[in-house]
This record gives structure tokens, sequence and C-alpha cells, in this order.
């Protein structure tokens, strides 16, 4: 049984993440602003009014947990906004960027004591951020954002390499939830598919960009 940490859990792939990983026998510990009725269902430590891209509330976090702990942590937790070039909110930009590519380097950063040798860590990011695979342009904010964790994952490669813990960037598929609106594959055969790539996780494929069906995915 591991320890487990999902950040981002009151739906979609993180509320599914933290159902199927409670069922098969892990302890699970989900972060979320607000919890659903759906999360709180599932019996399972909930810590509530975390907000990844706020640094008083990963602090609040960090206070909360002490010293327990951490087989895995799943930074799963991401928003996208909408933009169109000529009609740009650089506000919202920065929003996604506080969120998608801070929120995952914060809560990493101030949760490392509460891995050790042998511990993983997941950043749920995509495939849109992928330089190589735009063949479409559009979605500015949240591309870039994607791209820059992109970029914070593999950094922490290098940090995190001599204290044995693995780290990997995971494109969770087209996933039908509110985000994409309702199109894409369950979120309940994404989670599936994260789980099977952070179990397979080593130092050896640590720092690598994959898809949850199993390949990997250009930069």
């Amino acid at each position: 049984m591991a320890t487990i940490l999902i950040t981002g859990t009151n739906k979609g792939i993180g509320l599914q993440l933290c159902s199927q990983l409670s069922e098969r026998g892990d302890e699970v510990i989900a972060l979320c602003r607000t919890a659903s009725p759906e999360l709180k269902a599932l019996g399972i430590r909930v810590i509530e009014g975390i907000d990844i891209g706020d640094s008083a509330s990963v602090s609040k976090l960090k206070a909360e947990l002490g010293d327990q702990h951490l087989d895995v942590l799943i930074n799963n937790a991401g928003i996208l906004r909408g933009d169109s070039f000529g009609s740009l909110d650089y506000e919202e930009m920065l929003e996604q960027y506080r969120v998608n590519t801070l929120g995952p380097l914060m809560i990493t950063e101030a949760l490392v004591g509460n891995l050790s040798d042998g511990s993983k860590v997941a950043i749920v990011s995509s495939r849109v951020g992928s330089i190589d695979d735009n063949g479409s342009g559009g979605m500015y904010g949240y591309r870039a954002s994607k791209t820059a964790v992109n970029m914070v994952g593999t950094n922490l490669k290098y940090e995190l390499e001599p204290r044995g813990i693995s780290i990997v960037l995971l494109h969770p598929g087209m996933v039908a939830t509110e985000m994409t609106g309702g199109r894409g594959i369950s979120p309940s055969d994404s989670a599936s598919g994260l789980i099977e790539r952070i179990d397979e996780l080593s130092m050896e494929s640590s720092g690598t960009f994959m898809h949850a069906e199993g390949y990997q995915l250009p930069w």
C-alpha cells in the first residue's frame, strides 16, 4: 500500500484517480479548494481550502501534513481559459501560469521533505504544451503554461535525482470534462492510464513526457 497525495480532486480526472487508487488499497490524501459530495463519499482523507497557486495556501498544507511520508505526489490540478489572438486577456494568461506552472513547482518544493528515496512525482501536463506537436496554434495561455511546466518537470528531474525520487510529465489524453466541453475519453479511462504510467515509473525513465496510453511525446 502506498500513500499518495493528489491535487485537484473534486471532479474529473482527479476524482477518478482518488477513486481508483483508494479502491485498490492505497492511502489517498486528496487536496482541493472545496470538496464535492462525490469526493467526500470516497471516505478518504480530504484537505480543503488548498489553492495550489497561492503560497499561503501551500504553507497551510505543509503545516497540516507535518512529517507525513508520501510515496507518490500527483500534481493534477490545472485550469484552462479560452483565448484568441486579437483579444487576449493577459491576466487570465498569468492566472493559468500561476496554477498550471508554478502550482506544481510550489507543491513539490514544499513537500519534498515528505518524499524519500523511491518516492515518485507526477505532473499532469498536456501534449498541447509540446512545441514539436503544435500543428494548429491558438490556446496561447494554456499552451504556454504547459510548455513551461514541462521545463519545470525537467528541472526537477535533476533536482530530485540525488534524493532517489523520480518524476514524470503526463498527458492525460483528450478527456471529457468541463475543461474540454465534454469531448473525449472518460475521466475513468484517463485515470487508469495515468496510474499505469506512474506505477511503471523508475529512476531510469525519470523526466520523460508520456501519453497516458504509454508512449513518449515530443517536447
